[in-house]
């Protein structure tokens, strides 16, 4: 049989399986695909595609129903991706940029992709270690207390409040605030956030003998926020889906629900993402590593401040998803999350 037909009768098969979650016969085809060949020929087909591992037959049924390898080929062969329409880009757009702080930002995210894709949404918070440096602040707290403010390219804020023996409230303190100010900005803005701290390592030689203490305080307090290890995070929305698809999960969904809570395991299948800005990875049934996710489909894709790709979002269900719609929703998001992190 041609190549192109014996697509054509694939994607009928999984797009009927994954809108009626049951077993596809060739009857069904036919009444409901305008595929132009007789019963017999499709019959023969799907009897080619099931030798070739791409769909199966459930115990009990005379259907077929997709394999792994089936929505592997399906979604390699997505002549495009669905683009969604002006009014659900308007209302994505609408919805995040009502975002009060970075918080906020990834709350509204996840909630707004397990609504528009019905799966499990997960995000991952921007990476500090893959961000720079948008501007340092001082906000003096009194004579000899210095509130000390990082502000990264993601919209990460990072406060230290550190003790200084110079009275800052008097004119020269505050000269000498404000020429740290520009100094420590010159150095690190724009940096990556690990290059950052070494800039300013040396900061302090610029300075008078007396106001080094300062200076190095300062440069201190940097130090801790510009490299602090802490624990990656990833936010979950729509775990409730997975109930919906019960029938999806021929074993249980226990082990599903288990891998959730390893945010270890889910921060690495976002890591899986591509390292270009407009790739969604697709990770189907065993593609993942992880065994208790064998029985789900993972699409995912890299969000960041106009260049920078900081961290990942994307969706998992189960592997009778709507692939071109979920691809579509997490690229559109992503996008947008991108650009609110720009502004």
């Amino acid at each position: 049989m041609s190549e192109e037909r014996r697509l054509a009768v694939l994607r009928a098969i999984v797009q009927d399986y994954v809108q009626t979650s049951e077993p596809v016969g060739s009857k069904s085809l036919l009444d409901r695909h305008q595929l132009g060949v007789s019963a017999a020929t499709v019959r023969n087909d799907m009897a080619a595609l099931e030798e070739e591992g791409l769909i199966a037959a459930p115990h009990t049924s005379a259907g077929r129903v997709p394999t792994d390898a089936g929505y592997r080929l399906f979604v390699d062969r997505l002549s495009s991706v669905k683009p969604m329409t002006a009014a659900e880009r308007a209302a994505i757009a609408q919805f995040l940029e009502g975002a009060v702080d970075l918080d906020d930002v990834v709350d509204r995210t996840v909630r707004l992709l397990a609504s528009l894709t019905r799966q499990v949404a997960v995000m991952q918070y921007p990476s500090l270690t893959r961000s720079t440096v948008r501007h340092i602040e001082f906000v003096p707290m009194g004579p000899s207390r210095l509130m000390v403010v990082l502000i990264v390219n993601t919209g990460r804020v990072e406060q230290r409040v550190i003790e200084t023996p110079h009275d800052l409230s008097a004119s020269d303190g505050e000269a000498l605030l404000g020429l740290v100010r520009a100094k420590v900005n010159a150095r690190a803005a724009g940096q990556r956030l690990v290059e950052a701290a070494a800039s300013l390592a040396s900061l302090a030689d610029e300075f008078d003998p007396a106001d080094r203490d300062l200076v190095r305080s300062v440069v201190q307090s940097l130090e801790d926020a510009l490299v602090e290890e802490r624990e990656e995070r990833v936010v979950l929305a729509g775990t409730s889906n997975l109930a919906r698809v019960g029938t999806d999960f021929p074993l249980s969904i226990g082990p599903v629900l288990e891998a959730l809570e390893e945010h270890v395991v889910l921060l690495k299948l976002l890591g899986t993402a591509r390292e270009t800005s407009d790739a969604v990875s697709v990770r189907i049934g065993h593609e993942n590593p992880f065994a208790g996710l064998q029985s789900t489909s993972v699409v995912s894709t890299e969000y960041g401040s106009g260049s920078e790709l900081v961290a990942g979002l994307g969706v998992l269900g189960p592997t009778r998803m709507d692939y071109p719609t979920t691809m579509a929703s997490v690229r559109a998001v992503a996008t947008y999350v991108s650009r609110i992190l720009a502004q």
